[in-house]
C-alpha cells in the first residue's frame, strides 16, 4: 500500500475534492458514485459465489 496517501492533511483532500468536481461536475458525482458502488457489490457478490463454488468441489471430494 501506498504510504503517501496516509499523510494527506485537509487541505490535500479539499484540493483533490474541487478538482474532482471540476472535472466531473456536481451532478455527475452521485452517478459515478453509484455506478462504483454497484460495481463494488458485483464483485463482493461474485466473490461470495466463487467461495460457494469452492466450499461445494471440497465437499464433494470428501465423499
Amino acid at each position: 500500500m501506498d504510504t503517501a496517501l496516509l499523510f494527506l492533511g485537509q487541505t490535500e483532500i479539499i484540493i483533490i475534492v474541487l478538482i474532482i468536481v471540476l472535472l466531473f461536475g456536481a451532478k455527475k458525482i452521485p452517478q459515478l458514485m453509484r455506478g462504483m458502488g454497484s460495481g463494488i457489490k458485483e464483485f463482493k457478490d461474485g466473490m461470495k459465489e466463487g467461495e460457494k463454488t469452492a466450499e461445494d468441489k471440497d465437499q464433494e471430494k470428501l465423499k
